[in-house]
């Protein structure tokens, strides 16, 4: 998965960059910009204006997020009155990717392979998570072993048990499967956290697909993946038709220790990951992982070729993250976290078509774009983890849970 993402010839290194492939909530809509850009101003009057203000994309692609918001800060004279220094001459934008740096972005937005240290303001990591390569697993009836692939087949077989680390995050993280025979409820605390406002992730087993670019919204299934793969010498190792289904399970370790380092480099400010993710009491019992290429789901064969992609343990790194911030942490919605930025998405009065055609199309228009980015199908199947640093919970914007 690192190779087939990261390697010379990488999906996210060569090529035309994420935004061919598929749809985000960067690419879908400038309203996305416009809270982030509230929530900017909102943190720097928290810090109380400081001489240097960064903002950092971690998985940057082709830098189009800093790019929307280094053009509306340009435009900008202060921030609200209240600024020492107006904001524009503060802020420092950094996108932090592994694929060099393309011809757009404006020369003021740094380009960089590593996070940097000592940053005061905002990181921000939006669907990079679930790019952070890891291990699958699968359980056998006797326990959990590793998940090996052809590269250039995709072609699955399971193969030595994981390893320590690895059964002790899938112990304490993704609970162990049961029998379809037995109770319908599985093992483990109840959830410690909830998305308000927002149906909660998938526990079937098929993934509320990443919005394919240009295309309409379709989910994993099946017959566009891979079979489950099954160990013939195991008599409790059934296909999913039989008593035991053979669980997968994705081992968010990586991702853990990913985040971890990234909010290891805030000083003071906000740490913000956006992703399509789970929680412990419905982990996905047959795994999300998948691929995207050209705007369309495909099977994810680690070639290359595709993006290959899993949603995220979102308690588990969010765990991980308030570690090293000693700073609780927020979990909710995207839905919560654009309308407590300001992205309503309520449709204006009908009266107002009549009074002001030009300003009701306008609303119009950006009611449409905010239903898009909140649609619990699609885009607003995101959760925000909120992860403060040096900051009290409290002065996060209100709702923003």
């Amino acid at each position: 998965m690192a190779q087939a993402l990261y390697g010379a010839e990488g999906f996210f290194v060569s090529g035309a960059g994420p935004a061919a492939h598929f749809r985000t909530s960067v690419h879908a809509s400038p309203v996305f910009a416009d809270a982030l850009l509230r929530l900017i101003h909102h943190l720097d009057g928290v810090l109380d204006f400081p001489d240097h203000f960064d903002v950092v994309d971690v998985g940057a692609g082709r830098g189009e997020l800093l790019h929307a918001l280094s053009a509306r800060v340009e435009v900008e004279v202060s921030t609200a009155g209240a600024a020492p220094v107006p904001l524009a001459e503060r802020v420092r934008f950094t996108a932090v990717e592994l694929a060099p740096r393309p011809a757009g972005p404006p020369e003021r937005i740094s380009w960089t392979s590593e996070i940097p240290a000592g940053i005061t303001g905002l990181l921000l990591a939006t669907e990079w998570l679930d790019n952070v390569p890891l291990d699958l697993a699968a359980h056998t009836g006797t326990g959990w072993h590793y998940l090996l692939v052809d590269p250039s087949t995709g072609a699955e077989t399971t193969g030595a048990p994981v390893s320590r680390a690895d059964a002790e995050w899938l112990s304490t993280w993704w609970p162990t499967p049961i029998p379809t025979d037995g109770p319908t409820n599985p093992p483990g605390g109840d959830r410690t956290e909830a998305a308000p406002d927002t149906q909660t992730p998938t526990g079937s087993g098929f993934r509320a697909a990443r919005p394919a670019q240009g295309s309409s919204l379709t989910a994993r299934s099946r017959s566009g993946c891979p079979e489950t793969p099954t160990d013939p010498t195991d008599p409790t190792d059934r296909t999913p038709t039989g008593q035991f289904p053979l669980a997968r399970a994705e081992i968010g370790r990586t991702r853990d220790e990913a985040w971890a380092e990234a909010v290891g480099h805030v000083d003071r400010g906000l740490a913000l990951a956006v992703d399509y993710g789970h929680l412990r009491a419905d982990r996905p019992v047959d795994g999300t992982l998948t691929g995207y290429r050209g705007g369309r789901q495909v099977p994810p064969v680690p070639d290359g070729s595709c993006d290959v992609t899993a949603h995220v343990a979102m308690d588990s790194v969010a765990s991980a993250g308030e570690r090293v911030a000693r700073c609780a942490y927020l979990l909710g919605s995207q839905r919560a976290g654009l309308r407590a930025l300001g992205a309503e998405g309520g449709r204006p009065p009908l009266s107002r078509a009549a009074s002001d055609p030009a300003g009701y199309l306008r609303a119009l228009a950006a009611a449409s774009a905010s239903a898009e980015l909140t649609d619990p199908a699609g885009l607003g199947g995101h959760w925000w983890l909120w992860q403060p640093v040096g900051v009290a919970l409290d002065r996060l914007p209100p709702g923003g849970s």
